[in-house]
């Protein structure tokens, strides 16, 4: 039995979900997300709480009610307050820079990278060395993130590279004569 699946998805205020043949729509004041459900999940709403549960007894009915559960509050939560990831660029002459939805990165080629921000998708540069990915939508904002990070993930050596705030990279020491 999926653990997860047993908690009730709790609604705050302000939050309208709708469920129309395996289609489930959650709006809010950020915006509105939609993601279609799986014929193995049933859901029931009851006072200001979504409850989810597995149509057939079997191992994949019950890991897809957890799925679902997990999505669909990440989708509550993202019409809510929304979700944000950081990401810094190390190294020298590195800089990032918006330009419209464009977003300019100089990542040490002989060219600059512009990456275009996807529709829902809010790019912020606070400082030349910093990126924030705004969004309702959590797997399109760890996109964006992951395809920015992708153009020069940080390399073990020095250091250099896009990475995440609160990332960790393990450093290798250089070879020796």
């Amino acid at each position: 039995m999926s653990r997860i699946a047993n908690n009730p998805v709790v609604l705050p205020k302000g939050v309208e979900v709708e469920i129309d043949d395996q289609v489930i729509t959650v709006k809010g004041a950020k915006g509105e997300l939609r993601t279609q459900l799986n014929k193995l999940v049933s859901v029931e709403t009851g006072d200001e709480r979504l409850l989810f549960k597995a149509t057939q007894e079997t191992k994949t009915a019950t890991a897809m009610t957890g799925t679902f559960r997990s999505l669909v509050s990440n989708m509550v939560q993202g019409v809510t307050s929304g979700f944000q990831k950081e990401l810094e660029l190390q190294g020298v002459g590195y800089r990032a820079q918006m330009q419209g939805k464009k977003l300019n990165l100089s990542l040490g080629f002989s060219h600059p990278v512009v990456y275009e921000a996807p529709e829902g998708i809010e790019i912020e540069t606070p400082s030349q060395t910093q990126v924030l990915v705004k969004g309702i939508d959590k797997q399109l904002v760890g996109q964006v993130s992951a395809d920015i990070r992708s153009y020069r993930p940080p390399e073990p050596y020095k250091g250099k590279g896009v990475r995440y705030v609160d990332e960790y990279v393990k450093r290798k020491e250089a070879k020796k004569k």
